[in-house]
């Protein structure tokens, strides 16, 4: 027989621990959820600042330097939409969910 450690000691109530652990879990989740979840605008923000730099480093730079930078994130655009299409996302949720994750990132770089 195995016999179980609880942090609140021998006479734990192991039904009462699973419970709390898997509200523990859930609101761990909903962070995370909440941490990741990014809104169309602020993908259209991130959008935009990759047009800004890639301009910018095409012209401060060399034009190739911008083409890159801008098929960079075509590329990422491109892979998240197969993933979301192999994930089972259809027309414009694909499209829409695979641009919010290559672009999304703006949410940790506006204010």
């Amino acid at each position: 027989m195995v016999v179980q450690q609880w942090p609140e000691g021998p006479r734990a109530d192991p039904d009462a621990a699973r419970e709390r652990y898997d509200a523990e879990i859930r609101a761990s989740r909903g962070a995370l959820r909440d941490l990741f979840r990014v809104e169309l605008p602020v993908a259209h923000v991130g959008l935009a600042l990759v047009l800004v730099v890639s301009a910018v480093v095409g012209v401060a730079l060399s034009p190739k330097a911008g083409a890159i930078i801008a098929g960079a994130f075509a590329g990422l655009f491109v892979v998240a939409l197969v993933v979301a299409r192999l994930a089972g996302r259809r027309g414009w949720s694909a499209v829409r969910t695979a641009y919010k994750f290559a672009f999304g990132w703006a949410n940790w770089v506006t204010p």
